[in-house]
């Protein structure tokens, strides 16, 4: 369970670490935070960020093979890169509604889907 446990918390700092990165701008888009200064725009930021942390630290310690998970250290990176990429890519997707994915970035996922492939072969 810690391996399903670390994958889902993941997934949600990641959801939280691009609206963190990249909300502010969807907010300047939308004419929310165009008055901002940069450091509320920063602060604001990162509020979110600190939830990101409050999921990617437990994450990793849960997945993390000493503390009795699944991964090691590089399969945890690994996987936390490619979850990064799918939580980004469908957050752009729904946010940005002008990003579009090309077969170029298709075939960047599936080299990276090897990448985890290779990180877990013995």
């Amino acid at each position: 369970m810690n391996g399903f446990y670390t994958i889902l918390l993941l997934i949600l700092s990641n959801v939280f670490m691009t609206l963190a990165w990249y909300g502010h701008l969807k907010l300047q888009e939308t004419g929310t935070s165009s008055n901002w200064p940069l450091i509320g725009v920063i602060v604001f930021s990162w509020g979110i960020a600190f939830l990101e942390y409050c999921c990617q630290v437990p994450a990793n310690r849960l997945g993390f093979v000493d503390n009795g998970g699944p991964f090691n250290l590089i399969q945890l990176k690994v996987i936390q890169e490619c979850i990064s990429l799918a939580v980004f890519c469908i957050i752009a997707n729904i946010m940005f509604q002008g990003t579009h994915l090309h077969w170029n970035h298709i075939l960047a996922f599936l080299l990276i889907i090897c990448a985890v492939y290779l990180v877990f072969m013995k």
